[in-house]
């Protein structure tokens, strides 16, 4: 069950994301390019396509390998989202007469170098929210005033968690050494899967079939189909689930890292605002933590929201709060059966940890009504998600 910074308040209901259109967001550069140096800055509306498409057309366009394209951040296929994307050795005239179908190029500029994951200083959204509650207009506008008073609940969601909703389950079997349960988890509950030949996949698996287990399984699912295809030649689960791409199996145990830290910030919600003796303290200005010892006087730099109370993200390096706040990290790690030094996997998956705040500001929130639509518009910094505001706006 969700857990809203706002429960008192009633939601505007709702649905969204009825076309493209409805869900539009624009990169907040952290630096423009300068005009002169070895990597061109793509500025590029796009719509149909994620990230990692886009990254691969342009390679294919431009005659490059993927590898050296530079991005800010990722975003989602279905939007309208801009953002930039940097390519070595090219001129803004290489891509003038670039057609991609589903992408504009919008401007490109040189700069001195490639562009990083991270290099963004945040999102600015604009999503219509259709067929609201009568009175969902002054619902959002007192929402977004709670919201721009106490903060966004810094929540992954379950957006981070994949098409079935267990990509955490698997990093947590994963780290427990638990590769048969692993497997299951992959190859996902029948229940829960709309493909047809990748639900009669996952029925024969379940079953004990792996022979129509592997007829069945859709071509797009390559890694799944690989790791079938070790275990039927008898190798270990251990050795067929990391033998996956190892992008794909970072990626479920960041989905199990975010899993604990969005339990962290339900535990702390009623407080989001606190700071409490023992916190390891987040500067907005400049993502530097620091140890709480006088809360009193910290709780002033927070109630002007220079400061925040944070939660791990789990690693090997992570350094846990004092205090109550350290009580709550430690024993959510207990409940889970694991320590830190389970996060130091070998084979390029090891997470080494870091501090992130519980709550976010909002920028510039608005909302208005156009006919039986709500338009709802707000920036976030890098890394936070507007599917949380709209979780605490909609509350459907």
């Amino acid at each position: 069950m969700t857990e809203y910074l706002t429960t008192q308040l009633p939601g505007t209901g709702g649905i969204i994301r009825q076309q493209p259109e409805d869900f539009q967001v624009e990169e907040i550069p952290l630096y423009e390019p300068c005009g002169e140096g070895d990597h061109l800055f793509i500025s590029i509306e796009k719509c149909g396509l994620t990230t990692y498409d886009l990254l691969r057309e342009l390679s294919t366009a431009l005659k490059c390998n993927e590898r050296d394209l530079g991005y800010a951040g990722l975003k989602d296929a279905r939007a309208i989202t801009r953002q930039t994307v940097s390519v070595p050795l090219r001129k803004p005239e290489d891509v003038k007469g670039l057609e991609i179908p589903g992408v504009t190029i919008l401007s490109a500029r040189l700069h001195g170098n490639k562009l990083r994951p991270g290099h963004l200083a945040g999102n600015r959204f604009q999503i219509r929210i259709h067929q609201p509650d009568p009175e969902g207009l002054s619902r959002a506008e007192t929402i977004l005033g709670v919201l721009q008073d106490i903060g966004v609940p810094n929540r992954f969601g379950e957006q981070r968690y994949g098409s079935l909703g267990n990509s955490h389950r698997i990093g947590r079997a994963i780290l427990r050494d638990d590769f048969k349960t692993a497997i299951r988890e992959i190859i996902g509950d029948p229940k829960e899967i709309n493909h047809e030949g990748w639900k009669l996949a996952a029925e024969a698996f379940h079953a004990g079939d792996l022979k129509t287990a592997l007829e069945k399984l859709p071509r797009h699912c390559r890694p799944e189909r690989r790791l079938l295809e070790m275990v039927q030649e008898g190798k270990s689960h251990r050795k067929a689930v990391l033998a996956m791409p190892r992008k794909l199996l970072r990626l479920y145990l960041s989905a199990y890292q975010s899993c604990l830290f969005d339990r962290l910030v339900d535990m702390r919600m009623a407080s989001l605002e606190r700071i409490w003796p023992g916190d390891l303290a987040y500067k907005h200005v400049n993502g530097a933590c620091f140890l709480v010892t006088d809360p009193e006087v910290e709780q002033l730099r927070a109630d002007s929201f220079e400061i925040s109370p944070t939660a791990p993200l789990f690693g090997y390096k992570s350094k846990l709060a004092k205090g109550q706040a350290g009580l709550l990290e430690q024993g959510l790690l207990d409940k889970e059966k694991l320590n830190l030094e389970a996060f130091r996997l070998s084979g390029g998956l090891a997470m080494e940890g870091e501090r992130r705040p519980l709550r976010v500001p909002i920028q510039a929130p608005e909302c208005v009504r156009e006919k039986d639509s709500l338009l709802v518009t707000f920036s976030l910094p890098k890394g936070s998600f507007a599917t949380t505001v709209l979780s605490e706006l909609m509350k459907t």
